[in-house]
């Protein structure tokens, strides 16, 4: 999701990883600098340059915003080998071979031992670059993205045809979600090494969120398009209306749908009751509110059910994708996605529940998160991703996925 800021972390905001005995040089590649997977990438950058490692970014020039230019400044003064921008286009796209060859020549004079690709077209580059004279790991960590395509659609078999082909240039996956490494294994088939790597969220990030006075009733926090199942939830705030539950609605984000879902907002007499404004950082967006709502059709991991999670802010989602992984135990209360009505019930069963009774839920629902998603621990796993790959060269023979929980 797009709609959090990314911000670069202070030392103190997680242990730091053990001083390796080999330092890596590593360049991670990746397209767009927002939303989850970036801030996964630069999570992981600072607990690498902090271990010791030498590491540099490379990533799309024309996406991003005034947030990532910031966070990419903050960042350059501990990435060794610099950041590289570049034209990156989402879809397949004849520029693809200059940045590839951008990449390799980047990836060459930087002596990179890691090349890290991130979400499909990351991948794509970090894999098919072409080196001379150098082999470094290739490591993949899908976020959702080509995964999420309906099985079986002409689109869904062409993505998972390239993954299936770039497999072979995959020293390791590290999967972000147990229900990721499951859509690789049933749609692209075998790789040599796999790995769960869950994202992890720092210690400050566990602290309870404190309302501000009259808070919103709802809260949706995202990228701004149907995809996200937004229409789902406005028709759950329509029915919630015509029971008599005139409940206000803050919508936090950006993207290819705003204009068409103001206009939808209008079409269905919710202009007085749902508000949208930009990104910003979620925790203030989460002190506005009671309620966060993640109505999606498709997630991997997602980052903001996390810190909602983490924050012990009452929060009703879809049952889709990595969500159940983070829920674990309370699984079972999370909502059917494209299902207004179980949204509708979702909403009532927490915004009904005793101030004690809600409270105690998602303290229990936070303490879980806390024990499970660290991102401590997140980049001690990635670190151990690229050490088993480095034991597995040569490699011989066919493998098959070997997705090894996170230690």
């Amino acid at each position: 999701m797009r709609a959090s800021a990314v911000s670069v972390r202070s030392s103190s905001d997680a242990a730091p990883l053990d001083v390796p005995s080999t330092a890596h040089r590593i360049l991670h590649v990746f397209r767009a600098p927002v939303g989850g997977l970036f801030r996964h990438v630069v999570d992981l950058a600072q607990l690498q340059a902090a271990a010791g490692h030498q590491v540099g970014l490379v990533c799309d020039s024309t996406t991003g915003s005034e947030r990532a230019d910031a966070a990419l400044a903050e960042l350059a003064p501990s990435l060794a080998l610099g950041i590289l921008r570049l034209p990156m286009q989402r879809n397949p796209h004849p520029s693809d071979l200059a940045a590839l060859r951008a990449i390799a020549t980047r990836a060459k004079t930087t002596g990179a031992t890691v090349l890290h690709g991130h979400g499909a077209k990351g991948g794509v580059y970090a894999r098919a670059a072409m080196i001379v004279g150098a082999d470094p790991i290739r490591a993949y960590t899908p976020h959702g993205g080509s995964y999420n395509y309906k099985p079986g659609t002409l689109r869904h078999r062409f993505y998972m045809g390239i993954e299936r082909l770039l497999a072979l240039r995959t020293d390791v996956f590290l999967f972000e979600s147990e229900y990721v490494a499951d859509r690789h294994r049933a749609h692209a088939g075998p790789t040599r090494l796999a790995r769960i790597v869950h994202n992890g969220i720092c210690e400050s990030e566990f602290r309870p969120v404190s309302a501000t006075v009259d808070p919103y009733d709802l809260l949706y926090i995202g990228e701004l398009r149907d995809a996200k199942g937004i229409p789902y939830l406005l028709e759950a705030l329509v029915r919630l209306r015509d029971e008599g539950r005139n409940l206000r609605l803050l919508m936090v984000g950006s993207g290819p749908d705003a204009d068409l879902l103001a206009a939808r907002v209008r079409a269905m007499g919710l202009a007085g009751t749902v508000a949208f404004e930009p990104p910003q950082p979620i925790r203030a967006a989460l002190a506005r509110a009671r309620v966060m709502v993640v109505p999606s059709l498709a997630e991997s991991l997602p980052y903001v059910v996390l810190e909602a999670a983490a924050a012990q802010h009452p929060l009703v989602a879809t049952n889709v994708g990595g969500i159940p992984e983070i829920f674990g135990a309370l699984a079972p209360r999370l909502v059917s996605a494209r299902d207004a009505g179980a949204l509708r019930d979702g909403i009532v069963s927490v915004l009904d529940a005793t101030p004690e009774a809600r409270a105690a839920l998602f303290a229990e629902l936070g303490a879980s998160v806390k024990a499970r998603f660290s991102m401590h621990r997140m980049g001690a796993d990635v670190l151990s991703g690229y050490a088993a790959a480095l034991r597995n060269r040569p490699t011989g023979g066919t493998a098959t996925i070997q997705a090894e929980p996170a230690a």
